[in-house]
């Protein structure tokens, strides 16, 4: 059960919602805070001029709202505002911005009725899922057009997905007993006045984006232990000195995967303790970057996930509205706080340093199919007849065509403001476009990463060197054999890649960062 309202949510409490389906429980003491707020608010806004109450919205805040007709204009701004396009939010999105915009509004910062948050409540333990469309916000004001559609459907208006079919909210409410929101007071601009699609889309991308720098340290250990590299390269002693502590987990992950492997090599024991007569040296001295450098790579990569983490659980557990209601103090403040400028800029953080994981992928993998490179394996891993079949090279087009998107889609959203609403948003943050880019760069890394593995095992095959490897990569050989089998004659690969990008979540859950 995730109690809303008891204390922040992080990471682990969306996760436990959007993939083990765990049910939502108001915590008791922070809805009667957000009764006393609402109450609060009614009596307090009578003959003061508030926003969004009495006035008018944006630049027509100076026109004054008579008290007939204030209702009508919070239906009227949900209503209007409800002009998305493109295509829906997935299910798993769509449901963090529900619960983001829940443990925001459980602040009792925002002056809505209880009723809204018992309904917010209520379609995520039904599974009712909002219809909201990925194109429409600016992320100034919040993500209005977003979570337009969200509030529509509580209104009883629009459509929702339930049971994996897209139905009028009315139907659905009705077959389900759900009484659809009534407007109290101000619940239109609260709902829709906030960061909660940017971020709830954010936290999701920071669930997947950790699963795939699981998986990066996983496979880039893997290649070291099949090319029989040197163990300095990821020894504590040499990344000690580096005082980075992304360098120190990465490197420290690899030593713990790699501990019983019987390929690794101690660079004292070959090139140290022995005199050389070679004037020529066949064994490679020092790996490529893309095998020895792992840890001064995927370090900074994890760092600035742990910094995107970090802003993104700040925003999920903050107040993004305006203007905020506090009674408490007894006033009302009249503010930015919906401005998404925070997670905006750590979404792009996170997309280059995903595109740059990416990268890492396409090199290793590179190395793994070009036979000059790695000087083990056959060109293609082609355990065929050389000439007559192709290998995985057809795979590696995918890949590398792949990673070529991510870093076009890596230019920063951050900076594209562009002045709208009468020029009242005259700088905004693009939040949601950031953050969907980034999931976008996500997605696709999981498919390049998928390829790099299915290299990786067909190499396993063809060096047969299954009793010498570690423990861990043995166990990822047989659970990706049992989904895929080896390549010896040419067919088509695309049903491997899927079924080895879904197994990647559960590689990346199996170790801890």
């Amino acid at each position: 059960m995730i109690v809303v309202g008891a204390k922040k949510l992080t990471a682990n409490d969306f996760a436990a919602l959007l993939f083990n389906n765990e049910q939502v429980l108001l915590d008791a003491g922070a809805l009667k805070q957000v009764e006393e707020n609402f109450n609060f608010l009614q009596a307090y806004a009578h003959d003061k001029v508030i926003y969004g109450i009495n006035t008018g919205l944006g630049p027509m805040a100076q026109y004054r709202i008579e008290p007939e007709d204030q209702k009508q204009l919070q239906y009227n701004l949900i209503r209007s505002h409800s002009a998305g396009a493109g295509n829906l939010f997935s299910e798993q999105l769509a449901n963090a911005t529900v619960l983001t915009r829940l443990n925001s509004l459980m602040a009792a910062r925002s002056g809505v009725h209880p009723a809204t948050v018992g309904l917010l409540t209520a379609l995520l333990n039904n599974n009712v899922t909002p219809c909201i469309f990925e194109r429409g916000g600016v992320g100034a004001s919040g993500d209005l057009i977003q979570l337009a559609h969200l509030a529509l459907n509580l209104i009883g208006e629009g459509e929702v997905i339930y049971q994996g079919n897209i139905r009028p909210a009315k139907e659905v409410f009705d077959e389900l007993g759900i009484k659809p929101l009534e407007i109290q007071l101000r619940e239109g601009l609260a709902l829709i006045n906030g960061t909660s699609a940017m971020t709830g889309v954010g936290m999701v991308n920071i669930i997947r984006a950790r699963q795939l720098i699981a998986v990066s340290v996983i496979l880039s250990s893997i290649l070291n232990e099949l090319m029989k590299s040197f163990d300095d390269h990821f020894s504590f002693d040499l990344n000690a000195v580096k005082l980075h502590r992304g360098q120190h987990k990465i490197a420290d992950l690899m030593r713990t995967l790699l501990n019983d492997s019987k390929l690794i090599r101690k660079r004292p024991e070959h090139l140290y303790h022995k005199k050389v007569q070679e004037a020529m040296f066949t064994d490679k001295v020092q790996e490529y970057y893309s095998l020895r450098c792992v840890p001064q790579i995927l370090g900074p990569i994890y760092d600035t996930w742990l910094e995107a983490g970090s802003v993104v659980e700040n925003e999920v557990n903050s107040v993004s509205d305006n203007p905020v209601v506090d009674h408490i103090r007894q006033n009302v403040y009249h503010g930015g706080n919906f401005h998404g400028d925070y997670v905006s800029l750590a979404m792009d953080k996170l997309k280059i340093a995903i595109t740059k994981l990416s990268m890492l992928s396409e090199r290793q993998l590179n190395y793994l199919l070009n036979d000059k490179l790695n000087q083990k394996l056959p060109s293609f891993i082609n355990l065929g007849t050389l000439g007559l079949n192709l290998g995985l090279q057809g795979m590696q087009f995918m890949a590398t065509s792949t990673v070529a998107e991510n870093q076009t889609l890596s230019n920063p959203m951050y900076v594209h403001s562009i002045s709208s609403n009468n020029d009242n948003q005259d700088i905004v943050s693009m939040g949601c476009n950031a953050a969907l880019l980034t999931k976008k760069v996500i997605d696709n890394s999981f498919d390049v990463l998928a390829v790099q593995l299915l290299a990786l095992v067909q190499a396993i095959d063809s060096l047969k060197c299954q009793p010498r490897l570690s423990s861990f990569t043995l166990k990822v050989y047989k659970e990706v054999r049992q989904v895929a089998s080896v390549v010896t004659t040419d067919r088509p690969h695309y049903n491997d890649i899927q079924k080895i990008n879904r197994y990647l979540s559960t590689l990346g859950d199996s170790i801890s960062l």
